[in-house]
């Protein structure tokens, strides 16, 4: 596991044991091109939910995002995202005006807690076996709570398998792709504020 480009492409990724399932380049390079084609990650404000390795919310560092906020609940994988947030800010590449940071808690008990401003993109990859009412549950939170605003992208990655999700009332879904056992789906705020 690598960054895939910009800044700190090449850097290595520490891999937690069995249970993390990190998202793979082929899906990271598709879901960052989409981004960067829609001009969403240079200067953001990102949160990574069940952030695992860390993978996607340090590509969009990478790629020019301001900040990072990776949320997981593991306490092995969480130690290992602090150790690559360490070794960013030893490299060369890191800028004083970046910032990375993890919170070792659930989802949703940071969601519900927080009280800061808005995420511009945010991320939800949790694991395949968390169900599609308990997602659905957890974007209704994300809609009414401070973690996101009007120009909110949320993105998120799940089996092709699952039952399709149920955007927050007021958000709609802006796109969704499919990479091989993996669906990404984009949603937007319906009235999002137009650069």
């Amino acid at each position: 596991m690598r960054v895939i480009a910009g800044r700190f492409k090449g850097m290595a990724l520490a891999t937690p044991k069995p249970g993390t399932r990190p998202t793979t380049d082929r899906t990271k390079e598709a879901v960052f091109s989409h981004l960067d084609s829609w001009d969403l990650v240079r200067g953001a404000n990102v949160l990574d939910l069940f952030a695992g390795t860390g993978a996607l919310g340090i590509e969009a560092l990478s790629r020019g995002a301001r900040s990072l906020v990776a949320v997981e609940s593991a306490g092995p994988a969480a130690a290992l995202i602090n150790g690559t947030f360490a070794q960013l800010k030893r490299s060369k590449a890191w800028r004083p005006e970046l910032s990375a940071r993890v919170m070792r808690r659930r989802a949703e008990v940071f969601v519900d807690s927080y009280h800061g401003a808005p995420f511009d993109l945010v991320f939800i990859d949790p694991p395949y076996a968390y169900a599609t009412e308990e997602c659905n549950t957890l974007l209704d939170a994300l809609a009414q709570g401070a973690t996101t605003g009007p120009d909110t992208m949320i993105v998120i990655e799940r089996s092709v398998r699952s039952d399709a999700l149920t955007p927050p009332a007021g958000w709609h879904e802006a796109d969704a792709r499919t990479y091989g056992e993996t669906a990404v789906i984009y949603l937007e705020p319906s009235a999002k504020t137009e650069p």
